[in-house]
């Protein structure tokens, strides 16, 4: 039985029994903490389990074959985490990596539609049940322990803001995958700016289109249907947060030559994107095919080489290391609260499936090689000042007028 034999040799961190598909009990590790039990319902597991874990563990437990019987499925992950590097030096996965590490995700026009649709055309009632109220569904910034969702997606919103050099009014700016909207209104609520945002998801711009007709801000801000390869305009500011994961590794120099053509002389942008800490190395197979299908993980090597190509000068980098950990736990946590509503939008399969991803992916960050890194672009040099005083000086002033209840636009 392969799947059995797989994990007596990796395990090693963390105490695992498993009950295989004949009902045997085998049991892994050095009694250490965590502890779990995961029975398979199905013999034929014991050896297709074996023949891409990182995929068919996932889509036995969305399934129902593979099921937590003792502990939870996050102890389960987090056993599997800590043993990855056992994993990794087994020749035949060693191989299949590499060979993996080779292919470069390409989204043409059409299919970056339809992988848009699969994952943002959802059910708005799904996200209003486990995202914030202003839906950011990328990395909240976590100032202090006691920040909840809500306060950490405000702190959010301001420390991107404050990296965009917002210096005067009338600034254009262009916001690339631009979700629901709420950091494109925030941006002209707090500056005044002139925003446009680009997405690819019919039903985020039908929301976010509703957002700023409602705020009373349709005329400086407008939300586009639109490829960000399709558009035309020329920007004081650009900013793209959690968009750069959907580009592919096959168009990263093209993504860069075209914030280069966004840019004016002066102009500066801010690029958001979840990266690895480590080697380039692909997506997780059971996120790429069932929850962001088209989706690929940059590391940074891979981004300063196209960065360079593409002649833009990277102003500054930061790499957000444990907030997005934090924020998936917020995410788990209400996905787990609402199971039984969600699952009454889809149905038990589609919430095992969410379960697993919502998991997997706080895993990655926090205990893998999953980072989120915020980097500062420009045409020149003296784009930005020669200090990041005044993004911290930005930030604070903001912060102060948000606690008195005062927009700087006013």
């Amino acid at each position: 039985m392969l799947f059995p034999a797989i994990l007596k040799s990796i395990v090693r961190t963390g105490s695992v029994r498993l009950i295989d598909g004949a009902g045997k009990v085998h049991a892994y590790g050095d009694g250490t903490s965590p502890h779990c039990t995961i029975r398979l319902g199905a013999r034929h597991l014991d050896y297709t389990l074996a023949l891409n874990p990182e995929l068919s563990i996932g889509q036995a437990y969305m399934d129902g074959l593979l099921t937590i019987e003792e502990g939870t499925l996050f102890d389960f992950l987090e056993i599997a985490a800590k043993n990855y590097r056992n994993f990794e030096q087994m020749a035949w996965f060693s191989l299949l990596s590499r060979i993996m590490r080779r292919l470069k995700q390409c989204n043409p026009l059409d299919r970056a539609r339809r992988n848009v649709a699969h994952h943002y055309d959802l059910s708005g009632q799904l996200y209003d049940l486990f995202l914030d109220k202003d839906r950011q569904y990328s990395c909240a910034y976590f100032t202090s322990a006691d920040d909840d969702l809500e306060a950490a997606q405000e702190h959010k919103k301001r420390h991107i803001a404050s990296k965009l050099l917002l210096d005067r009014p009338d600034l254009k700016i262009l916001d690339i995958g631009s979700g629901w909207g709420g950091l494109g209104l925030y941006l002209a609520e707090e500056t005044g700016a002139d925003v446009t945002g680009l997405t690819l998801s019919v039903e985020q711009h039908k929301v976010s289109q509703g957002r700023a007709t409602a705020a009373g801000l349709a005329d400086r801000v407008r939300f586009c249907l639109r490829d960000y390869r399709k558009e035309l305009g020329q920007y004081d500011r650009v900013v793209s947060v959690g968009m750069f994961e959907h580009v592919g590794k096959g168009n990263y120099e093209e993504f860069f030559a075209r914030l280069g053509d966004f840019l004016t002389p002066d102009g500066v942008a801010l690029l958001h994107s979840i990266g690895y800490s480590d080697a380039p190395a692909p997506i997780n197979p059971f996120i790429r095919k069932y929850i962001f299908p088209g989706a690929d993980i940059p590391s940074l090597s891979e981004v300063f080489a196209s960065v360079e190509r593409a002649g833009l000068v990277v102003t500054d980098v930061e790499i957000l290391r444990l907030h997005y950990a934090d924020t998936l736990r917020h995410w788990r946590q209400r996905f787990m609260a609402n199971r039984q509503r969600i699952a009454a939008l889809y149905d038990e399969r589609f919430c095992r499936m969410w379960e697993f991803y919502l998991v997997l992916c706080e895993i990655g960050f926090r205990f893998r090689s999953m980072m989120v890194f915020q980097m500062q672009l420009a045409k020149r040099a003296d784009a930005v000042p020669l200090t990041r005083d005044y993004m911290a000086n930005w930030e604070q002033a903001h912060r102060t007028m948000a606690n008195s209840g005062v927009r700087a636009a006013e």
